[in-house]
């Protein structure tokens, strides 16, 4: 039952507004958080309903309300649940403090980041999410910023990075699943046609790492002494990461775990226990409903016709075979920054990707890379996106201040963009 909608320009007016007001009042004041982001895109909310007159109001709340209520935003909304209250037991029982002062004692300071950044590339492409990843590691780049003198934007900007690497690789990534499935190439060929793309961007992602963390030194009290069970949580979490085990169950048992070390060693009790797990509920509500609203956001434009009208605009005028894979990545990258969603994204780009890729013989494991590098690429740098608002609300800081820090996404942009324009790798130009 697909649905023929009207290319429309005027239908991205609504986003227009929520980043006029989210970024360009921060931009202007000098303070990001002078808008509260709930509001602006509430604002935009509004302005979508009353546009599109053809359509009676009573239909386009019920479109709102489809958009909020897809699977996926449900999906991450849980997820954001559970990781915030993994976060709130895991601090309060102490397993942040001994987790990074464990940290601390074997690899020193100026290598810490480099390690974050490495580890989270490693649990990314275990768990095959980002916003997982970040929420098992974030508190841990939280402690790692507050008992050294490292930046807490770059830490998270570590975070990011390393998160945004497994998303864009890992064979259970939703991205990875959607860019093979319309592009009906195989897991295993698509992952290599990506890996030889991005791999040096990872590395070059941890040299700057390694640079900018060249002089770091620790502020750790030696008197804290870490505890190795307290260690025991975060380990579970990325033992159970790395056997593919779900995300839901990844974070459910990082809870009951935390908590039972909590307990046995008397830090908290159950009625501390059920509190902290409320708390770490409420911190991410904000979170939950923003997912929400973006959600619905993201449907009023698409059904007045504003995702199509990108899709149009990039089709157009593309009458080469690099100007059709440029096409692709411009078409999954544009989607991306008005959905906010790489996965959504790549369903939504994929289709036209994959006929732009059988005009010009694309080769269908390099239309899949393409469609997932960009869609990362960008994903990873918004600050209106699940990625970044979820580490900035663990940080306490505004998403935009750990933007410059994300390296990682924007190098891969740059290595998917002379990939092309070198047309490297040259295996994956062949059709099998």
């Amino acid at each position: 039952m697909s649905e023929e909608i009207k290319a429309n320009p005027l239908a991205l007016i609504p986003f227009g507004v929520f980043i006029i007001l989210f970024i360009g009042s921060g931009v202007i004041t000098g303070d990001f958080y002078q808008m509260p982001v709930l509001v602006a895109v509430f604002a935009a909310i509004l302005t979508a309903l009353f546009m599109n007159r053809s359509t009676d109001f009573n239909t386009k709340v019920n479109q709102l309300t489809e958009g909020g209520g897809h699977p996926n935003i449900i999906l991450m909304v849980v997820i954001f649940l559970l990781a915030g209250a993994f976060a709130s037991i895991a601090e309060g029982v102490g397993a942040v403090d001994s987790t990074v002062n464990l940290g601390l004692s074997i690899l020193p300071e100026n290598l810490l980041l480099i390690g974050l950044f490495i580890i989270c590339c490693f649990i990314s492409i275990s768990m095959g999410t980002s916003t997982g990843t970040i929420a098992a590691l974030a508190p841990i780049g939280l402690g790692v910023a507050e008992q050294t003198d490292i930046g807490l934007a770059l830490t998270m900007g570590a975070i990011v990075s390393g998160s945004m690497f497994g998303d864009n690789l890992s064979i259970i990534s939703d991205t990875t699943i959607a860019s093979v499935r319309t592009q009906g190439t195989k897991m295993k060929d698509k992952f290599k046609a990506n890996f030889f793309i991005v791999l040096p961007a990872a590395i070059v992602t941890a040299v700057i790492f390694g640079v900018l963390t060249a002089d770091a030194s620790s502020a750790i009290d030696e008197d804290t002494a870490y505890q190795f069970i307290k260690v025991l949580p975060y380990i579970g979490v990325l033992v159970f990461a790395v056997a593919g085990v779900n995300v839901i169950f990844v974070l459910l048992g990082g809870i009951i775990f935390a908590g039972i070390v909590g307990l046995i060693l008397g830090d908290i009790n159950i009625s501390d226990f059920v509190s902290l797990v409320g708390e770490g509920f409420a911190n991410m509500q904000e979170l939950a409903m923003l997912a929400v609203l973006l959600g619905g956001l993201v449907e009023l434009i698409r059904r007045n016709g504003g995702i199509a009208f990108l899709l149009q605009i990039i089709s157009k005028r593309i009458s080469s075979y690099k100007g059709g894979e440029f096409g692709i990545a411009g078409l999954v990258s544009l989607v991306n920054f008005s959905t906010a969603n790489n996965t959504i994204s790549i369903i939504t780009a994929g289709p036209l990707a994959k006929q732009m890729a059988d005009r010009f013989g694309i080769d269908s494991r390099r239309s899949a890379s393409l469609l997932d590098i960009f869609a990362s690429a960008v994903q990873g740098v918004i600050p209106y996106g699940a990625q970044l608002l979820a580490v900035a609300g663990v940080a306490g800081i505004s998403p935009v201040e750990i933007v410059p820090y994300c390296f990682y996404p924007m190098l891969i942009a740059a290595a998917g963009i002379i990939a092309i324009g070198l047309g490297l790798p040259k295996f994956t130009i062949k059709n099998s």
